[in-house]
Parts: C-alpha cells; sequence; structure tokens
C-alpha cells in the first residue's frame, strides 16, 4: 500500500489499517454490476454476513473462494450432504449450519430466477429500471426497495435476505451509489 492512498478521502466506515477494506471501497462497492456469476458472489457473501461485520467476510473472502469453487452457482446448487459437511467443518469460512444450507439452497432459486428473466441481473436491476440510485450510506439500513427485493426473493424461497442484508447488498452491487460526501467517489457513476 502507497503511502499517498492514505491521503484519498474515503468512505468513514473503511478501515485504513486493512488494505483488503480500501481495495474493495476503492475498486468494488458501489459500481454498478450486471455480471451473474459476480451477483452471486456477492449475494453468497452477503447471506453470510448476516448479523456480522463485513470486515469478517471481506477477510475471509478468499477462503469462501476456494471453498465455494469458485463462487460457481452450478456447482453450489448441487452441493450434497458430503460437501455440506465439509463446508461445517471448514475453520477458514463462517461455519454456519443455517447460512451454509442457505446458500446451497439460494443457489438453486438464483438459477430459477436467472431462467425466468433471462438473467439475474434482468431481474435485480429490473426493480430500479436500470438505474443507479444515489443514495449516502449514512442515511439509513434499510428502504422500500430494499424492503420490496427482499420480499421477492423471499417469495422465491431465498433464505437470509432480510431488508439490511439486500440494502447492503444493493450497496455492494451498485444498484445503491452510498458513497458519503467525504468520499472521493461520492456520486461518481462508474458503468
Amino acid at each position: 500500500m502507497k503511502q499517498e492512498d492514505f491521503s484519498i478521502p474515503r468512505c468513514k466506515w473503511v478501515n485504513l489499517k486493512n488494505p483488503l477494506y480500501i481495495d474493495y471501497h476503492d475498486s468494488n462497492w458501489g459500481i454498478p454490476e450486471h455480471n451473474d456469476g459476480k451477483l452471486f458472489e456477492l449475494l453468497l457473501l452477503e447471506n453470510f454476513q448476516a448479523g456480522l461485520s463485513w470486515e469478517c467476510v471481506l477477510n475471509k473472502w478468499e477462503n469462501f473462494r476456494s471453498s465455494f469453487d469458485n463462487f460457481d452457482v452450478n456447482k453450489i446448487a448441487n452441493y450434497d450432504e458430503v460437501k455440506y459437511l465439509e463446508l461445517l467443518t471448514n475453520p477458514g469460512i463462517i461455519r454456519n449450519r443455517l447460512k451454509i444450507n442457505a446458500v446451497i439452497e439460494n443457489a438453486k432459486i438464483f438459477k430459477q430466477i436467472q431462467a425466468k428473466y433471462g438473467s439475474f441481473g434482468t431481474y435485480i436491476w429490473g426493480f430500479t429500471d436500470n438505474q443507479v440510485i444515489f443514495e449516502e450510506y449514512t442515511l439509513r439500513t434499510t428502504s422500500p426497495l430494499s424492503d420490496t427485493i427482499s420480499r421477492d426473493l423471499r417469495k422465491h424461497g431465498m433464505k437470509f435476505v432480510g431488508s439490511s442484508i439486500i440494502y447492503a447488498y444493493l450497496q455492494a452491487i451498485g444498484i445503491i451509489n452510498g458513497h458519503g460526501k467525504e468520499c472521493h467517489l461520492y456520486h461518481k457513476n462508474i458503468i
């Protein structure tokens, strides 16, 4: 990490002592994402973040990648009991029975949504007519939009997709650009 990187103004939630956090903020968070593979990856990670800090998940991201077959939705949708038990005993990830089971089931539902809408990106971005919403991270942790999407995903059968998790997900995938006024990325719309 170069010294001058610390002089760049960023959102106050970024832990400047963690290079992974700085890179995630600067290179991923709030950038509009339409690729289904990446959309699934971030949804999987947000599922594990429920009740924990994002930094906890971020620090284990590469362990999640290797443990969950590079976030391949097709492979994850077909995990069996042996793979489930392997994940449950893996010290490199968050070992929560309900979350692991939810990710496997959510992968199946993700695929159903892809089949119905042509892509998950078409589905999720359809809620805003492909528009980015600019809303500072300090404003709230849920919104009418996250409430609506959360309800719809639960109607499809997904778990660990409450409104707060979905709001964080929408920020992560850039549907909501939540950078604060103090940040160099405030109102920057990168497509």
